[in-house]
């Protein structure tokens, strides 16, 4: 198993690590990394809240590591939403815990910490690859040695090595990754990084990282007469149409380079990063040209407003409206999904839904069972309104269900993802 690209996988800080986990699921970060080294200490178990709402808020693979000493720990995590278990003490412990996790999960779900410190740290690296590691992490106190050892290992097993690093500057990640021939690196640092400028500095040094690079050189787009083309910018997950503003080629060279929509000002005639005075940017997700290859769309991840009203689109002034139902059943479930989590946050007199979260769980366990016999017995029927009727009733009772126990349908759909 190898990686396609080198991979940058910043740490998430213990202070603020729901922040941060947004923020780098948008500037350009491969992987994160929770690490609750607190729970490892304490000897309490990994913190399942806070590991759920990062997964929930991100797009890129979660790595965690902290309080897993066993396989039900491991399935606690993943379960929660972790793509990857990284373990260290409870694998020195019992270093068959890796081909249990292995032979559940798959290899490529577990980490293994691998200490550089150690006089045996390249022979124990290749025991826990035999058992069923997918990946290794290593940990080392001092650089010059940690570098040496890190490159034996990475010549000695024949699975990504993640290296470590206490981030200071670009170039020093772009030297420890050509001095160990690591598959990914793991930056440690309080601050926030532009990942997007770090990939820029390793690029320029030949190190094959995951950049944006357009398919098609601007030359090619038809622009107008100002050497401008017309970029629609719309929500990448929602669907809906933020803005529109223009670009050339330097203002989308730009963009490809750091990953953040900017723009060519007509009015001031100058380039423009959205979000560089307000902090609301754009984080490019995806660039399409269109069929006559002078329209672009931009699909972004939007932070705060996108119109400078503070409205959240620029378009919300109606010029003509016919009445039409506008019901669209993609997101009907998370629509009724929300209602429902809003009514356990903030109870209202006579709701039914918060009359089912007093009861707890076994009320409304009851209820989903009645709801299934009900759709049983509907079915029998000629008449498939009735069938409508309770399957309708079912769903409902379920995302009361999803809501108790504290899931969302991010986690069902990446369920049912996987198994297609």
């Amino acid at each position: 198993m190898e990686y396609e690209y080198i991979k940058m996988i910043p740490k998430l800080s213990m202070e603020n690590p729901l922040e941060m986990a947004r923020y780098y699921n948008d500037c350009g970060a491969d992987e994160i990394a929770f690490f609750d080294s607190a729970a490892t200490r304490e000897g309490r178990e990994p913190n399942i809240a806070l590991i759920k709402e990062i997964a929930k808020a991100t797009d890129i693979p979660l790595l965690v590591c902290g309080g897993i000493k066993n396989l039900e720990d491991a399935k606690k995590v993943l379960y929660a939403g972790a793509a990857k278990v990284c373990l260290k003490s409870a694998v020195i412990a019992n270093p068959n815990i890796v081909k249990e996790i292995a032979e559940r999960f798959g290899s490529d779900r577990i980490i293994v910490t691998i200490d550089l410190d150690q006089k045996d740290s390249v022979e124990w690296a290749k025991k826990v690859q035999a058992l069923g590691a997918g990946q290794l992490l290593l940990l080392g106190s001092e650089e010059k040695s940690y570098k040496k050892a890190a490159r034996q290992i990475t010549q000695a097993v024949k699975i990504p090595v993640i290296v470590s690093i206490l981030y200071d500057t670009a170039h020093g990640v772009a030297a420890m990754l050509e001095d160990t021939d690591a598959d990914a690196i793991s930056l440690y640092t309080e601050e926030l990084v532009d990942i997007m400028e770090v990939k820029q500095v390793c690029a320029l040094e030949h190190l094959n990282v995951n950049t944006f690079e357009s398919a098609l050189s601007f030359d090619t787009f038809k622009t107008d007469g100002h050497g401008l083309v017309p970029t629609v910018v719309q929500h990448y997950k929602t669907g809906e149409v933020l803005m529109v503003a223009y670009m050339n080629e330097e203002s989308f060279a730009k963009t490809i380079e750091t990953g953040r929509m900017t723009y060519y000002s007509r009015s001031r005639q100058t380039l423009w990063t959205k979000g560089e005075t307000s902090g609301h940017y754009q984080f490019v997700k995806s660039l399409q040209i269109d069929c006559d290859k002078d329209t672009i769309l931009a699909k972004v991840s939007q932070i705060g407003p996108a119109c400078h009203t503070g409205s959240p689109t620029c378009f919300f002034t109606d010029l003509v409206r016919k009445e039409y139902d506008d019901t669209n059943p993609l997101t009907v479930f998370e629509d009724v999904f929300q209602v429902i989590l809003d009514r356990r946050e903030h109870p209202k007199d006579g709701s039914y839904t918060n009359y089912l979260f007093n009861k707890g769980i076994d009320k409304i366990l009851k209820k989903v069972g009645e709801e299934i016999t009900e759709i049983v017995i509907a079915a029998k029927n000629p008449d498939s309104d009735e069938l409508k009727y309770e399957i309708s009733d079912f769903l409902y009772h379920i995302m009361v269900l999803m809501a108790e126990r504290g899931l969302s349908w991010k986690d069902i759909t990446d369920e049912l993802a996987e198994r297609r």
